[in-house]
C-alpha cells in the first residue's frame, strides 16, 4: 500500500489528465487504487478534478461512496488554496487532509493524490500543500508543460522535491494544444536539458491530443514506466 504525489510546474499543465491516466493504467494491470484532490479550488460543481480522473478510468459509481475523502476541501474562486478559502471564511486544516489520505490508503494498495498548482502552493501562511505529501513519504511525479520557459520552471521545482528529500519518480512531459505554436526546437532540447541539469528520469513525452483512447494508447509506455518504478520501491 502506498501513495504518489502527482505536482506540476504551474497551475493548467495537465495534472489532471495525467493522474486519470495513470488511474486507469495501473487500475486495467490489476491494482486496487483511488485518486484523490487534497484541495480543489476554481470549482462551483463541487467535484472538479475528481470528476477528469472517473472520465479517464471510466469508473464513477464506484467511488461515489468515498467522495468526502478523495476531495476533503473544494473552494469556488480559483486561485491559491490559501486565498480561496480565506475568501470563504475557512481555514484548511491539515488533519482533515491527513485523515482522508490514511483512511484511503488503508484500503487501497494505490492513493494517486494529485496537487493543487505548481509545488510551492500554499495552504495557509504557515503551511504548503507538498509538506503534508513529504510527511506521508509520497514519491514524486511532476508534470512539465512543455513550452519557452520550462526549463527554470522544471528546474526550481526539482529543486523544491529534492530539498525535502522526496523521491522523484520523474517527470512527464506534457504538450498541450498550445504547444503546437512552439518552434520544436526549443521542445527537443527542453527535455534533454531539463533530463540532464535535473538528474531526473524524464517518464515520457505525452502528444496533445482530443481523442481520449487515442491519448490512453500514447500514455501506455509511460504508465509501464511508473509502474516498474513503483515495484522497484515496495
Amino acid at each position: 500500500m502506498g501513495g504518489v504525489f502527482i505536482t506540476g510546474t504551474d497551475t493548467g499543465v495537465g495534472k489532471s489528465v495525467i493522474t486519470g491516466l495513470l488511474a486507469r493504467y495501473l487500475s486495467e494491470a490489476g491494482y486496487s487504487l483511488i485518486t484523490q484532490k487534497w484541495v480543489q479550488t476554481g470549482s462551483e460543481r463541487g467535484k472538479g478534478d475528481i470528476e477528469v480522473h472517473l472520465q479517464m478510468m471510466g469508473k464513477k459509481k464506484e467511488f461515489f461512496s468515498y467522495l468526502p475523502q478523495m476531495l476533503p476541501y473544494t473552494f469556488t474562486f480559483p486561485s491559491s488554496p490559501h486565498l480561496s478559502a480565506r475568501l470563504e471564511n475557512k481555514r484548511i486544516d491539515v488533519r482533515r487532509i491527513r485523515r482522508s489520505f490514511t483512511a484511503l490508503v488503508q484500503r487501497f494498495e494505490f492513493v494517486l493524490v494529485e496537487g493543487t498548482g505548481g509545488v510551492l502552493v500554499p495552504l495557509s501562511k504557515r503551511s504548503l500543500l507538498i509538506d503534508i505529501a513529504r510527511d506521508f513519504h509520497l514519491p514524486v511525479i511532476l508534470v512539465v508543460q512543455n513550452r519557452l520557459g520550462a526549463i527554470n520552471h522544471s528546474l526550481l521545482s526539482i529543486e523544491a522535491v529534492r530539498a525535502r528529500r522526496m523521491g522523484l519518480i520523474g517527470v512527464i512531459f506534457n504538450n498541450l494544444a498550445q504547444s503546437k505554436r512552439e518552434n520544436p526546437l526549443i521542445l527537443e532540447d527542453n527535455v534533454k536539458i531539463i533530463k540532464a541539469m535535473g538528474r531526473v528520469d524524464v517518464l515520457g513525452s505525452l502528444p496533445y491530443s482530443e481523442n481520449l483512447q487515442g491519448l490512453y494508447e500514447e500514455f501506455k509506455p509511460i504508465g509501464a514506466r511508473v509502474e516498474a518504478r513503483l515495484c522497484r520501491s515496495r
